[in-house]
């Protein structure tokens, strides 16, 4: 199993990492909370979960070891994959998704783009007892870049996340349009919410 990946950031985008270690690139799903935490690094050092399925095998990577528990313990509720799994991480940092689960709050579960109901009231009961708290660990600050590429960006992560083009394009320029100055990660995190 692979722990870890220490290398080069060759392209990064707000759902998907290549990062080059020792000549191979390595092409790795991330969360939202992952893209920040890496925008405008050269290098780093990303946690990686391995899936193997019958027609694929993934990698995810993961800005903190956190996150990447968080995301465990999300796939082993029934009804939440692997892309479900990143969805919420996109939509909740760590710290606070930890905190959503050991204080039951359904609302904010239900909040996220394709959990339902008995999706969020199972992950509650399944999580409630596991999730420790988590430490806000400072995440990397995003300058806001030019709103074309923002919504660019912000549209093709959106489409990378299962989200039809035309939709998520409309979410993304009603976004910018009432806050022009919002980084693409924010752009993304709202978008999820009204989508």
């Amino acid at each position: 199993m692979i722990e870890y990946l220490k290398g080069e950031i060759v392209e990064l985008a707000p759902a998907r990492m290549i990062i080059e270690c020792a000549g191979v690139g390595y092409e790795l799903h991330i969360s939202l909370h992952t893209y920040g935490a890496y925008r405008g690094k050269q290098s780093g050092k990303v946690f990686v979960q391995e899936i193997i399925r019958d027609d694929a095998h993934l990698l995810y990577g993961f800005a903190s070891a956190d996150e990447r528990e968080l995301f465990l313990m999300l796939t082993t509720v029934s009804g939440v994959g692997a892309n479900t799994a990143r969805m919420i991480l996109s939509s909740y940092p760590p710290a606070e998704l930890a905190q959503i689960i050991s204080s039951a709050n359904e609302r904010a579960l239900k909040a996220v783009k394709g959990i339902g109901l008995k999706t969020a009231q199972r992950i509650l009961v399944d999580l409630k007892n596991k999730v420790r708290p988590i430490d806000a660990a400072s995440a990397a600050g995003a300058s806001p870049a030019a709103n074309g590429q923002v919504g660019e960006e912000a549209v093709a992560a959106l489409v990378m996340l299962g989200f039809q083009k035309a939709a998520s394009q409309k979410a993304v320029t009603a976004i910018l349009k009432a806050t022009p100055e919002l980084p693409v990660e924010g752009v993304i995190k709202t978008a999820l919410k009204i989508l």
